[in-house]
Order: structure tokens, then sequence, then C-alpha cells
């Protein structure tokens, strides 16, 4: 139990995990896949293009079950929203200027096929949760619907 415990994050507590069979133990493999851009540009406040190839953005939640959110510049429903999403993809712009800054893939796509990645900042903390704090984002999940007009 103990080689598991090192080599793997167990999923839920010791106490819980010790009760259960060891065929029973859910455990997850930790990888992390940094990608290295030698262009990086800011298309919005939630998507990236990194040598040519555009990236959609996570915040701190598990590819397709949490992220975040802002504003669309492109199409956007009311001009509420395109100057708020304007003030997004400005923030992002400095965001993305951060020193330290790292890019982690998931290795899963989105239904338009981007790479959907993770944008840390040196302190630990991503970019898409920075947004969400400072008000140029909102939490996403499956089922969510925007609305920047109301």
């Amino acid at each position: 139990m103990a080689e598991v415990a090192a080599n793997h994050r167990l999923l839920g507590s010791a106490a819980t995990w010790k009760r259960l069979p060891a065929a029973f133990i859910v455990t997850e493999s930790i990888m992390l896949v940094l990608l290295t851009c030698l262009s990086l540009a800011v298309i919005d406040g939630d998507t990236l293009k990194c040598d040519g190839e555009r990236l959609r953005l996570l915040g701190d939640g598990a590819p397709n079950v949490a992220g975040f959110d802002t504003p669309e510049t492109y199409r956007p429903k009311c001009q509420a929203e395109l100057e708020l999403g304007r003030a997004a993809t400005s923030r992002m712009k400095e965001l993305v200027q951060t020193p330290g800054l790292r890019i982690e893939d998931s290795g899963v796509r989105d239904k338009f096929g981007r790479k959907l990645v993770a944008v840390r900042l040196p302190d630990g903390s991503t970019a898409g949760a920075r947004m969400i704090s400072e008000g140029y984002a909102r939490k996403w999940y499956p089922g969510y619907r925007a609305n920047w007009c109301a």
C-alpha cells in the first residue's frame, strides 16, 4: 500500500482506502505535459494561439467538467458583452506576459478540436482562477449558458 500511495495520488482519505480490498483502490496517475510556444497570442479571454494552434484554457477544474468562460468578442450578443470581452482579453494579455508562466496540456480536446490547457502562473494558481477572482470570467460547467447582457 505504501508503494501505491507513493506513486499515485489516492482518491479519498487513507481511512477509506485501507478498508477496501486492493482490487478496489482507485488511483490516478499524475502526468504533466508542458507546451513550449515560439509564438503565443491571445485570441480572447479564454483562448490562446500557440504557434498557430488554438488552445482553450481550463480553470482549476477537470477537462469538460469545470472551467471558466469569458464574454465573447467575436459575435457578441450585445454591446456590454463586447466591452466586457475586450476587458477580459486585455487582462489575459497581461497575464500571459508573466515571467515563469507554464502552459500545461491536459491531453484532451474540446468539441472544436482545441487542446484544453491550463495556464499556470508562478504562484501555482491558474489564469482561469485569476480571471474569475478578478471578475473577468465566470465558472463554467456542463450545461452552463452565458448571459453577459443581463
